[in-house]
């Protein structure tokens, strides 16, 4: 049974940084991802990373969010700098493997003054 349990969400205000921690049981995984949804959206890319540690961030991202892993790469990790309330969103963990995909429960970051 593959499990995702993802921690580090909370308040924060404009301009700080959280940083989120996914664990996810078994090995092996392809692709280790981070995803948001913000209310009333559908959820979206943040960045990848696979078993090289190549990264991969979408525009919004780009300079303001690091995506790592440790190196059994069942850990995977979200370093978010110069936050903004347009950030606010449940943030998932994703984990690929072959064609299966696997999510965690998600975590809140709320950007707010």
């Amino acid at each position: 049974q593959v499990q995702l349990v993802e921690s580090g969400g909370g308040l924060v205000e404009p301009g700080g940084s959280l940083r989120l921690s996914c664990k996810a049981s078994g090995c092996a995984y392809s692709r280790l991802a981070w995803y948001r949804q913000a209310p009333g959206k559908q959820r979206e890319l943040v960045a990848t990373i696979i078993p090289s540690g190549q990264p991969y961030y979408v525009d919004f991202a780009k300079g303001r969010f690091a995506i790592s892993k440790d190196r059994a790469g069942n850990s995977v990790y979200l370093q978010m700098n110069s936050l903004q309330p347009e950030d606010t969103a449940v943030y998932y963990c994703n984990a690929r493997r072959g064609s299966a995909e696997f999510w965690g429960q998600g975590t809140q970051v709320t950007v707010s003054a």
